[in-house]
């Protein structure tokens, strides 16, 4: 594995450079790499659909922000403006690289400072399908962080894959227009044991509602990879295309053991999911949410078949599934780690009117307990969910294998997020291969702000 080379500057990180010598910052001044890309964070506003304007934060004036794309072990160089009215921050998600450079305040990463530009230079890898987003606390802020528009791309190609498929689409999933909203209002009934929770207007395919964006014009025959992403702060989705059938062939950017043929895939907060589809069934249908609601608030997007004509088409059963990882990955267990750590994750109810607070073996961010692990050290995090609520577990400059889900144990599948759901257990293993702070936390954004994080410390 490619280790992170010496840090040379606040705003300058250069990682895989060993062999350069040591310089302050003068150094760095002088030999200042050209960016690769530039992104810039400003206010925009979005029209979702004719007339229907978000007014939100994004990168460079799209959302979602432009697509960054290099080649596994590349060094690459990011220039970051930051032209919005607060300080923010950028992290690379599933990235294995240096804490500083990874975009988490919480490991060091410097935030880039209203009107302030930062660069920021690390390898890329390992290659998959990555993201980029904000990781600014949003709190009681429905206007800031992953609520807004500040998301993208970041896919690292392999050094050698031969093409699977005849093209390739990439979908970033988001809701829009969240509102706080007590459940005990929702559920009308006795005092509820939640507070608040976010609620959503809108949603959109790539910054644009169901049927306000250009189709996804397809040909008969064709095998389109699509990368979807959720992108949203705190809303799962539940995708379907009527009639077709998605080969799922990478979880998270990771190639999984055993690709499965599925009518419907299911991603959290922060899951991507790569999966070919065979378009054999000519026609114009729509690709979109499993829940009639949800679809009508914009959370799809139009196939259309070269020839087709007529209305977009949805003819798909009502039906349920039960995500279940254990499909992908192997059924041998794993091998068994250096150590075993029991977390367990609560909410402390905020009542009505009032916000959840969660914990992780009984206390929050900032007052958690580290995780201690040691270098090259195997680590298997035993969760336990003992609220009723799902959450996409994350773990920053790492990847992991899910070992344990809900009972079964299993071998395999290397994730960088994990949707465990309430009430229940989960186990992943990761070895301890990137010095330095990371991250672990629910990728909810009401909960990571309200709590559910802890850091992962090299002793």
């Amino acid at each position: 594995m490619r280790r992170p080379g010496p840090h040379l500057d606040r705003r300058l990180f250069l990682a895989g450079a060993a062999s350069l010598p040591l310089a302050g910052p003068a150094f760095a001044q002088e030999r200042r790499p050209k960016p690769d890309f530039r992104l810039t964070i400003a206010p925009l506003s979005l029209e979702i659909a004719p007339g229907r304007v978000i007014r939100t934060v994004g990168y460079n004036g799209t959302v979602p922000g432009p697509l960054l794309r290099v080649r596994d072990g590349k060094t690459v160089t990011i220039e970051i403006a930051n032209k919005s009215r607060g300080d923010d921050i950028v992290h690379w998600h599933g990235l294995h690289v240096p804490a500083e450079a990874d975009g988490a305040m919480e490991e060091g990463s410097p935030m880039v400072d209203a009107g302030a530009t930062q660069t920021v230079s690390f390898v890329a890898g390992p290659a998959g399908t990555r993201w980029y987003h904000t990781h600014a606390m949003a709190g009681r802020d429905l206007t800031k962080s992953l609520y807004g528009g500040q998301y993208g791309f970041f896919i690292v190609d392999p050094v050698s894959d031969p093409a699977r498929y005849d093209r390739e689409v990439t979908i970033a999933m988001h809701h829009w227009e969240p509102q706080f909203v007590s459940l005990q209002d929702i559920r009308k009934g006795p005092p509820a044991d939640n507070g608040m929770e976010v609620t959503y207007k809108s949603a959109s395919f790539n910054g644009k509602a169901l049927g306000h964006s250009a189709p996804i014009r397809v040909k008969r025959g064709q095998r389109v990879l699509f990368r979807l992403l959720n992108a949203s702060a705190t809303a799962d989705a539940m995708i379907a295309l009527p009639h077709h059938r998605f080969t799922v062939l990478a979880m998270d950017g990771n190639p999984v053991p055993n690709p499965q043929t599925l009518d419907m895939l299911f991603l959290a907060p922060g899951e991507r999911i790569d999966a070919v589809v065979t378009m054999d069934q000519p026609g114009i249908w729509i690709m979109g949410s499993t829940n009639d609601a949800e679809r009508a608030s914009g959370m799809g997007v139009v196939i259309e078949y070269a020839g087709a004509t007529g209305a977009p088409q949805w003819s798909m059963a009502p039906m349920k599934m039960n995500w279940d990882y254990t499909i992908f990955g192997n059924p041998a267990p794993a091998p068994e780690p250096d150590a075993r750590i029991e977390l367990l994750f609560e909410k402390i109810p905020g009542g009505r009117g009032g916000f959840n607070r969660w914990t992780i073996n009984g206390k929050s961010w900032p007052d958690a307990d580290p995780i201690m692990v040691t270098r090259g050290k195997r680590y298997r995090l035993v969760m336990h969910n003992l609220s009723g609520d799902m959450h996409p577990i994350h773990l920053h400059r790492h990847s992991f294998e899910v070992t344990n889900f809900l009972g079964k144990p299993m071998s395999g599948l290397t994730k960088d997020v994990v949707a465990l759901p309430g009430r229940r257990d989960a186990e992943i293993d990761f070895i301890a291969d990137n010095p330095g702070p990371a991250l672990f936390h629910c990728h909810m954004q009401d909960h990571q702000d309200f709590g559910f994080m802890t850091l992962v410390k090299y002793t």
